[in-house]
This record gives structure tokens, sequence and C-alpha cells, in this order.
């Protein structure tokens, strides 16, 4: 049985990184061979050294968007902290949400966003879900579009709560990666934060292919792990889709047997959630709670990049499971050593 309490370790919360790196390229790369235990230590722009022609990256095209909403009640007009979690029904406004306080928040109170004259949003509690969830329906006289240009308005970039401290207008862009197009997720895929367009030109020249999947994060990785045997945890479902012509690239450089590298412990739940009975990547369109713990066999990717993760989560414990649990240990003990920044704007690390 594996447990829980295998997974934990100390963080110094100095470590935790409460901005990014200047520039994407110059985070820290720590490089883990599997093989002879080995470990480097980097700068994310020499990343493509560890890369040949036709080798292939996997990357999450899913974006961020501004999730966290605050307003008032109408009648008290006391303070309320609405966090979007996905939306449930287009046609009429439905959405799945958390509330913050709770206890304040009930069925039937209308909730208001913005000033009135201004952009403004309205919305109804329609029915309680968890402890802290609600679903609500916005009321909106125009188009969709109309919403959500008005939700994207008075929404702000939801910053992980760890990093103490109200968003900028640059995490707008900084908490994105470059390949971010699909919107849908509560936090940034961490791992491809890194990426440059110039670390992107040198791949391109090198002929190395990029495959993009979608899945778009939600609590699933972020709510916390309550049974210590591992074979009991149920993850949230998340949202995922996987294209045929990401499908062709993926199962073309298993053919060749060629490096394939899972850029975040969340692109690689989605290719692990679509395996053929002959290991091949299939296409989909769906959800998926599957949750890699150790012991796991990997189908399709055979190298990572990870950033360095909280202990006990499940970023950390899927890393775990890919690069065997005494060398990630080693790692994430040499990372603290060597002060690494930790967590979604931190540093990175390359498994292979």
């Amino acid at each position: 049985m594996t447990k829980l309490g295998q997974f934990g370790f100390h963080l110094p919360f100095n470590l935790v990184a409460n901005n990014p790196a200047i520039y994407r390229d110059e985070s820290r790369l720590m490089v883990v061979h599997k093989d002879s235990g080995k470990i480097e230590h980097r700068t994310f722009k020499n990343i493509v050294e560890y890369f040949d022609s036709e080798d292939t990256i996997i990357v999450n095209d899913s974006k961020v968007f501004p999730a966290r909403l605050y307003g008032i009640k109408e009648k008290t007009g006391a303070d309320i902290e609405v966090f979007l979690l996905r939306e449930l029904n287009k046609d009429v406004l439905l959405w799945d949400v958390i509330v913050n306080p709770a206890r304040k928040v009930r069925i039937g109170n209308k909730l208001i966003f913005g000033k009135e004259g201004e952009d403004m949003l309205v919305a109804e509690v329609i029915d309680n879900t968890t402890s802290k969830g609600r679903t609500i329906r916005f009321y909106q006289d125009g188009s969709y579009e109309d919403f959500k240009k008005t939700l994207y308005k008075l929404g702000t970039t939801p910053l992980p709560k760890y990093m103490k401290r109200e968003p900028l207008m640059e995490d707008a862009e900084n908490y994105q990666t470059i390949f971010a197009n699909k919107a849908g997720s509560i936090a940034a895929p961490a791992a491809g934060i890194h990426f440059s367009k110039e670390v992107l030109k040198w791949f391109e020249i090198k002929n190395i292919n990029i495959a993009k999947v979608t899945l778009h994060i939600g609590l699933a990785s972020f709510r916390g792990i309550e049974v210590e045997d591992l074979s009991k945890h149920k993850m949230e479902s998340e949202n995922f889709h996987i294209s045929s012509d990401s499908v062709s690239i993926i199962n073309q450089a298993i053919k060749k047997n060629k490096r394939i590298c899972a850029i975040g412990t969340t692109t690689l739940r989605a290719v692990e959630s679509s395996v053929s009975t002959t290991n091949q990547l299939l296409p989909v369109e769906g959800w998926t709670e599957k949750f890699i713990f150790p012991p796991y066999d990997f189908k399709i990717a055979n190298s990572l990049i990870s950033n360095f993760h909280a202990p006990k989560s499940p970023f950390y414990i899927s890393a775990m499971a890919f690069g065997g649990m005494k060398l990630i240990k080693e790692a994430y003990n040499i990372a603290i050593k060597e002060k690494y920044r930790f967590m979604d704007y931190g540093d990175v690390m390359l498994i292979i």
C-alpha cells in the first residue's frame, strides 16, 4: 500500500516563489537522469540540449481565465468572494463556484459584482454543492459574448492563495504559458510557464515536435488528500481533449522510439487517460479522474518537465511516480539545500 505519509517533507516558506522569474527561460533547471541518478544544475534556456530531431514535447494549451470575483450580497452589502470553477450551462449562465465566507451565502441570495452604471453582473445562488461550493446563475440582458466580456473585466487572475498578495496587471500575462489558447483553467500549467519564444525557436531549428493537448485545471489537483491509502483517493473530474493531429504526432514518436516529454503533470494525466490496449494514444474529448501515484507503469511519455511542488500534493506524488520515489526525494532535498524556488512561479525539473 502506498501511503500519503511517504510524500511529506519540510518546505521552507522562503523558497515559495511569489513572483515569476524576470525572463521566463531564466528559471533554474534541475536535470534528473533516471538511469544513472545523475543530477545537473542548469538554466531552463539550456533545455533544448536534451532533445534531438523528431523528439516530441507534449504541452497543455489550456488558458487561465480571471476566475476570482469580488462582490457583495444584495441585501446586506456584506463582502463576498466567488471563485469560478467551471461553466455548467452556457445557455442559462450556470456556474459551479466556491464562495467565501460560505456561511453567509445561502440559496436564494443575490450577489452583485461591479457597480451600477458601469460593468456589473448579478447572480443568484441556486444550490449548495459542498461546504463552500455553490451553483450560481448569472443574469445578463445582452449576448453571451457581452457576458464573457464583463466577466473578464470584473474577474482577477486567480493567483494561488499561498502567494499572499493581490494579483498585479502583469500577472494576467505572466500566469499563462506561451501555449495558452483555450480558456478554462483556474491555475496555470506551471511547467509550461518557462518556455519562451526563443526556446521554441531553438526547438523548431532542431526539428523537435510540439503536440498540444488540453486539460482544464480545476480543483482536482488542489484539494487536500484526506486518506492515508492513496488507492482510495478520488480525484475530481477535469475536462480534457486530445486531437487526432496531436495523437498522430505522439504515436509517430512512440513508433520511432523517440524522446516524448510531457510538460507538466497535468499533461501527463491527460495522455495517460487515453491509452489503447496496444499502448498507443487515442483521440478523446471528455473528463478524467486519473490519479497517478507510485507504482505506475507509464505508457506514453518517457520524460517529464515539472515544477517543484508542495509536499503531499498530487503534483509531487505524480513526479515521484515518474522519476522513482528515492531519486525524486533526493532531488527535492537537493533543491531545498540549493535554494531552488518552489511552486507555480518557481524553478523546474527535467526527469529523463
